[in-house]
């Protein structure tokens, strides 16, 4: 499988809230006009990018990609530059075959290969896909933080961490 990333763009916008209504994106994103809204409110947030995943040259996805900020700060302190992530991917019958692993990974490789010195994210403790995906992409567990959103898991990236590479999906 080939993993891929390009910017999103307006023309993504139908396909990203198409996304958000599916139940396995709404359980761990919540309410999609909210999200959506926020999305779309996005677009022109300099601290944040905004891609589509593509996998084997299909749209199968959102991932953004943001500076940390003052919304972050939960987080503690991170070496300048580091970068967080969040995503999903949009097709259920992709879920639970390593495809979300993958592109973590290969969206990690690309900001470290940057210069990016340490991704982050922060999925809902609940979230145990989300934690086992991160963790066989490189990531370890931090600590819990409060966010604006309620109790999260830290969980970071270096580049020391890249050799460990997740299985290729069934």
């Amino acid at each position: 499988m080939t993993i891929g990333f390009r910017p999103m763009t307006e023309d993504d916008l139908p396909a990203v809230r198409d996304w958000l209504q599916r139940p396995h994106v709404r359980e761990w994103w919540g309410d999609p006009d909210e999200q959506y809204a926020l999305i779309d409110g996005d677009r022109d947030e300099p601290a944040m990018d905004q891609y589509i995943m593509l996998m084997d040259g299909e749209a199968a996805g959102y991932l953004q990609c943001y500076a940390l900020t003052a919304w972050n700060d939960g987080f503690g302190p991170q070496p300048d530059a580091t970068r967080g992530i969040d995503l999903f991917i949009a097709g259920h019958e992709r879920i639970g075959r390593g495809h979300g692993a993958l592109a973590i990974q290969a969206f990690c490789d690309l900001m470290l290969q940057r210069g990016v010195p340490r991704v982050v994210t922060d999925p809902s403790p609940a979230n145990v896909r989300a934690i086992r995906a991160y963790e066989k992409a490189g990531f370890r567990r931090e600590r819990l933080v409060d966010t604006p959103d309620g109790p999260a898991l830290l969980m970071s990236c270096d580049p020391a961490d890249l050799p460990r590479r997740p299985s290729e999906p069934s």
